[in-house]
């Protein structure tokens, strides 16, 4: 885990990238800023000090040997003058106190300089040493990094991730949650910084009308690219609900700028709503004696015969409703067009 970046430019990270960082690697951030070679270490939820043209060498830190602590967060003096930053685990090295990179900065202060590279390349990690002194830096297994937009990364899981923010039945254990987001990373609980106007009609739709209506509750997640498609192809985007980025205040006074999908195909009511809400059950219900699957989570789920698609949903939200298999087939039952309340 952890995640090294090595930014010797005045270039800005995105903060899809700065989330993805802190929230995938939450035990510690280390910097060292490449304009005065000083070091400063912060909380991983501090990751906006990161957010400028400032040149710098940041390490988030997953630990994996030895404990959580500000002293565990790299980097590590390998002498007076010089540190090392470590992406990777050295199985042999360090204990439940110390970690395997602590380790590896004492091995290096007894090994000459020039056969630094020869260690550090035996292992699959990747290394970043810096001398304070002479203002300069190396790194090491050069060919397992990531460059990208001119940034060097020591890996690449932080860069394909997408933070979106989820107003509807996505919001975190709701119905279309546990089919399309429970494998995404959740960041946690928001609400739009600006006010926007939520409609509720069965579905929720968002319209894009800033400064109007409320500050909308969401949750955010960060997505991998398969799922930011799927969740495209999921609201018809953009054709139906369409996507676009807006500022979200988290609950710690953090802004991120994220995903939201508006729909401006409804009428502008007048109600308009904080938050949408849905009653996540854990049971079943029943029509006489036929059991539906609760893959619809509505207060009261309305089931319908689509007879084009031979399909039941909720007329609600227009989730389809499974019986449970080998319990009952949906063709015996007793349904047309009418829509039956259970």
């Amino acid at each position: 885990m952890c995640i090294l970046i090595v930014k010797d430019s005045n270039k800005v990270i995105s903060n899809d990238i700065l989330v993805a960082s802190a929230h995938i690697n939450q035990h510690g951030l280390g910097v060292l800023w490449l304009d005065n070679w000083r070091v400063t270490y912060h909380d991983s939820n501090d990751y906006v000090v990161l957010d400028t043209d400032r040149p710098f060498i940041a390490h988030f830190r997953f630990a994996t040997i030895g404990k959580i602590s500000r002293e565990n967060c790299h980097p590590f003096n390998i002498n007076d003058d010089e540190i090392l930053f470590q992406n990777g685990t050295v199985h042999n090295l360090g204990n439940k106190d110390k970690t395997d990179t602590q380790h590896m900065a004492e091995l290096l202060k007894d090994i000459p300089k020039d056969r630094w590279c020869e260690v550090l390349e035996m292992t699959e990690c990747r290394f970043v040493t810096a001398n304070l002194k002479e203002r300069t830096y190396e790194l090491y297994n050069e060919y397992d990094w990531i460059e990208h937009d001119g940034i060097n990364y020591s890996k690449e899981n932080v860069l394909n991730q997408t933070l979106v923010a989820v107003y509807g039945t996505l919001k975190k254990g709701y119905s279309n949650y546990h089919h399309h987001l429970s494998t995404a990373k959740y960041v946690g609980p928001g609400e739009t910084l600006d006010k926007y106007p939520l409609i509720i009609d069965g579905l929720p739709y968002l319209l894009n009308k800033q400064g109007v209506g409320n500050y909308v509750e969401v949750d955010l997640f960060l997505v991998d690219n398969d799922t930011f498609k799927m969740l495209d192809q999921l609201e018809s985007h953009p054709t139906w609900y369409y996507r676009e980025r807006i500022n979200i205040d988290t609950k710690d006074g953090t802004v991120m700028s994220a995903f939201v999908y508006f729909n401006d195909t409804v009428d502008d009511t007048g109600v308009h709503h904080k938050t949408y809400t849905q009653e996540v059950s854990g049971h079943s219900y029943y029509d006489d004696e036929v059991v539906f699957h609760d893959s619809c989570s509505c207060i009261e789920p309305i089931v319908t015969r689509d007879t084009y698609l031979d399909e039941l949903y909720c007329d609600a939200c227009y989730l389809t409703v499974h019986t449970h298999q080998d319990e009952i087939n949906p063709n015996d039952l007793d349904v047309t067009y009418e829509s039956i309340k259970i």
